[in-house]
């Protein structure tokens, strides 16, 4: 048995020992004892009386489900992390994970694994790999009926090792082994208006080149954040870029850190970005922007439009409101989320254990003017003061929401290496859904109406025209801007 098993098994009597040890040691436990207690006596009486004896994994999981239960039910953004998912959220963070750089899907028909695209610039995209490609083994286990998860496991690992994939193609006669070694595939939060066609690792930047219109979407707020921002932003300066639409529409925040930089990216030395708040009054902190860090100088004359809708939350929200207070940016789009809460991660064992952690609202922020965020935090006597308020907003229906999604799919979809797909590589597909049916009629053109409206602002203010905010004027949903 591994030693981890026989570790876990030792907890339950464990727990029950020390519950003794609590009921008897001392003649009135306090608080900490009574419920400690609590849970041992629980744990007694399913161990004792349950119809059936429970299994390690499943103690495991009662374990863990009364603790995310009860974490839970005093914040919703609190979480204990297991091993797997510690991993998991550290590869998020950090903005990378090993494996071979295949987006995953399942073929319906046949129930195999299917490639829905390779990722530009990684292994499997530099051994040929193309989009629908099934993958029918991994290593010599079948993956019929196998679900995303359970392949995910096998197929990423340690950058260096190997993995073997069996592919099927439509028009080869059989099919093909591919060994692939694992590399360090980037998850990039920054991405631009298309693929270049010449390179599909590589972005267009403009919205309108004429005008000098540069565009970055940002998807999340990772370590690769404002390397990439940066990046992009002298991309479209060296462009003769004018101006920028800074796209963080369903984007759900990340690191504060990153946020912090960002914003930073725009702001000038010294201006306020986000003030955090905890238990402890006198740990009040307030960050604010370094000096020689700001780009798209002079601001004045650098119009920048942040598009946000409801999605948009937490690091999003930091961007967002201090590009706003300080009079930095327009915001355009929808009203976000409402999350002004700060989690950190506490990990749990002894010096240098790594098996699990938990994730913890420690803080509260609040936006340069003082302002409220927290929609939970709202004041009784301002009842509207949470989130960020569009200077612009367009509200967008359900069906424009759908299509935008199914848009944004697209772009980021690529069919494989240029010199492995041959002279006529195939279109991006429309996602289907569980029906078979596409989730969209795209054969309709579509007007993505906040980003008209980030434009128009845009070119208004380069035109010499001043866009005062005002109160926030709202475009009824399917309404030209």
């Amino acid at each position: 048995m591994p030693l981890r098993n026989l570790a876990w098994l030792l907890v339950v009597p464990a727990l029950f020992a020390l519950g003794l040890a609590l009921c008897y040691s001392a003649p009135r436990p306090d608080n900490d004892y009574s419920r400690v207690r609590q849970v041992v006596d629980v744990m007694a009486e399913v161990d004792a009386n349950f119809y059936r004896k429970l299994t390690d994994d499943e103690w495991k999981e009662f374990v863990e489900s009364m603790i995310n239960g009860g974490l839970q039910k005093i914040d919703r953004h609190s979480v204990y992390l297991n091993a797997a998912l510690l991993k998991q959220f550290e590869a998020d963070n950090e903005g990378s994970f090993g494996g071979v750089g295949i987006v995953l899907g399942i073929d319906p028909a046949t129930k195999f694994l299917m490639v829905s695209y390779p990722m530009p610039g990684t292994p499997a995209y530099d051994a040929g790999v193309l989009a629908n490609d099934l993958i029918v083994k991994v290593g010599d286990k079948s993956t019929e009926n196998m679900t995303i998860p359970e392949t995910r496991k096998v197929i990423t690992g340690e950058p260096g090792t190997k993995v073997k994939l069996t592919t099927r193609r439509a028009g080869r006669a059989t099919d093909e082994v591919v060994e692939l070694t694992r590399g360090r595939i980037p998850q990039h939060p920054v991405t631009g208006v298309r693929r270049r066609a010449d390179d599909p690792s590589k972005w267009e930047w403009f919205l309108d080149r004429a005008a000098g219109i540069g565009y970055v979407r940002v998807s999340t707020f990772n370590e690769l954040t404002t390397k990439e921002l940066r990046a992009a932003i002298d991309e479209i300066e060296k462009g003769g870029g004018k101006a920028l639409v800074l796209d963080m529409r369903d984007n759900g925040g990340g690191l504060l850190s990153q946020a912090v930089d960002v914003a930073n990216t725009f702001l000038p030395g010294g201006a306020t970005v986000v003030s955090t708040r905890g238990r402890d009054p006198e740990r009040t902190r307030t960050f604010k922007a370094e000096s020689g860090r700001e780009l798209l100088r002079p601001a004045d004359q650098r119009p920048v439009v942040v598009l946000v809708n409801g999605e948009s939350a937490s690091a999003t929200e930091i961007v967002a409101s201090a590009l706003q207070d300080n009079k930095r940016a327009l915001v355009a789009g929808e009203r976000t989320y409402g999350k002004g809460s700060v989690q950190k991660l506490y990990r749990l064992g002894g010096e240098g254990e790594r098996e699990a952690a938990v994730k913890l609202t420690s803080e509260t922020y609040w936006r340069p003017s003082g302002l409220n965020m927290d929609k939970l935090l709202t004041p009784k006597d301002k009842p509207d003061e949470w989130g960020v308020k569009p200077d612009i907003e367009v509200v967008t229906t359900k069906e424009e929401k759908l299509r935008a999604d199914v848009e944004l799919f697209k772009v980021q979809w690529v069919a494989g290496k240029p010199s492995a797909m041959g002279p006529n590589p195939p279109p991006p597909p429309t996602p289907k859904g569980a029906d078979g049916k596409p989730l969209v009629d795209d054969s309709k053109p579509f007007e993505d109406r906040q980003l008209k409206a980030a434009v128009d602002a845009i070119k208004k203010k380069l035109g010499g025209a001043e866009v005062v905010p005002q109160a926030p004027r709202r475009l009824p949903a399917g309404a030209a801007s």
